[in-house]
């Protein structure tokens, strides 16, 4: 399973900025030893369903000491069965891209 999520603190002093209450989720993230990835707008991890919500949740957690409310936006993509999507999804994008631009337009 991949999960796409993005969690950011509220309810916090107006001078507060969240990167550090991000960071804070992306820590807990990198230290579940699951595959993830940060971009500027989501991170994704990849593992079984249980071992990749009780880090959502973790990380939500961390990042509720910023504030006192959360927004919690996630996306999941449920493939059981399939390992390396992290990486597998964005390899089979690219080659398509590569073998379109091969072909006739």
């Amino acid at each position: 399973m991949i999960v796409a999520f993005s969690v950011a603190p509220s309810g916090g002093s107006s001078s507060d900025s969240v990167h550090d209450a991000v960071a804070a989720a992306v820590r807990v993230v990198r230290e579940s030893g699951l595959p993830n990835r940060t971009s500027s707008m989501f991170t994704e991890i990849e593992g079984e369903w249980d071992e990749v919500m009780e880090v959502v949740k973790a990380a939500t957690l961390a990042v509720a000491e910023y504030g006192t409310r959360v927004s919690l936006v996630l996306k999941a993509d449920y493939r059981p069965g399939h390992t390396g999507e992290l990486d597998g999804k964005v390899q089979r994008l690219e080659a398509a891209l590569v073998k379109g631009a091969d072909s006739p337009q």
